[in-house]
């Protein structure tokens, strides 16, 4: 199967493409531009891909079986509050420049589409919520609001010939530089004070077990579905202290997020790490913050 992924060069595409290769997939990466040589562990081809939704790129989707689009445009480290200043572009980039891209995929002939959604659309229930795929959602975050509009918009494009999901994911972390956590370590190591936060998150690894299961489960357990993927949940201190930093924290964060549910994925095989692969990968990255100082 080949299959095209939007934004595999970005941080959490780099494990699906990982995750797709192992597997055995034919990967194309389409992104703005390729990635350095040796950014990937085995060989995936490159197209130019862009989130504008002006361009006809229907020659991107020539030969390919399956999109998986994880294309954001935002503000670098940034995804609610990503638009900045101009929250115009980011809705035409983000919301029109992808259902384009869904729309060119169909009209193609691909046969499945996957999107990476967030669990910002459940942003504004209230705390305590445990987060069920069938909530009433309203965000109250831009952010939120677009990738809610993009499962929408892409549900409404599923037929028999085309079969579409969604993966609401949460934080997604791994221990592939540049990490998520590198702000963070590199504050610690300045002697900066911490603002400490609880949060949920899954490792890549496992988020590319999820996008997999969307390619070979029965198109009638996952069309037109959404899916939470999270698996553990941690704050500020746990994660400095799995890295063998000490900071000074601003104030104590409780574990309060609200949790998702993952029954749903879970009954169609998915089975992500959970602490055991947490604490493995903070102690690879602990082990690459020694090697670095």
């Amino acid at each position: 199967m080949r299959v095209l992924v939007s934004g595999g060069t970005g941080l959490v595409g780099r494990y699906i493409v990982e995750g797709l290769l192992s597997a055995g997939y034919a990967v194309t990466v389409g992104a703005r531009k390729p990635a350095p040589a040796g950014f990937f562990s085995q060989r995936a081809d490159f197209r130019p891909l862009h989130l504008d939704p002006k361009l006809n790129q229907s020659g991107a989707f020539e030969g390919v079986d399956a999109f998986i689009h994880l294309a954001f445009d935002h503000l670098p480290g940034k995804y609610r509050g990503g638009e900045g200043k101009d929250p115009k572009r980011f809705r035409r980039m983000n919301l029109d420049g992808s259902v384009k891209l869904f729309e060119t995929a169909k009209k193609a002939g691909v046969q499945r589409a996957v999107f990476l959604s967030s669990r910002a659309v459940y942003d504004g229930l209230e705390a305590g919520t445990v987060l069920t795929e069938d909530l009433a959602l309203s965000p109250t975050s831009l952010y939120g609001e677009i990738k809610l509009a993009c499962e929408q918009a892409l549900r409404a494009l599923s037929d028999p010939d085309f079969i579409t999901a969604s993966l609401r994911a949460t934080g997604v972390y791994g221990e592939f530089r540049p990490n998520k956590w590198d702000d963070l370590i590199a504050d610690v190591l300045s002697g900066k004070p911490v603002a400490p936060r609880a949060g949920t998150e899954v490792h890549g690894a496992d988020a590319a077990q999820a996008v997999r299961l969307m390619l070979t489960t029965a198109a009638s357990s996952i069309n037109e579905q959404s899916f939470n993927i999270s698996d553990v949940t941690v704050d500020t201190r746990t994660i400095l202290e799995k890295l063998g930093l000490s900071a000074q924290l601003v104030a104590f964060a409780a574990l309060s997020a609200n949790v998702m549910a993952t029954e749903k994925i879970r009954r169609i095989g998915w089975q992500p790490g959970g602490m055991r692969r947490f604490d493995e990968t903070m102690a690879i990255l602990a082990r690459q913050i020694e090697d670095d100082h």
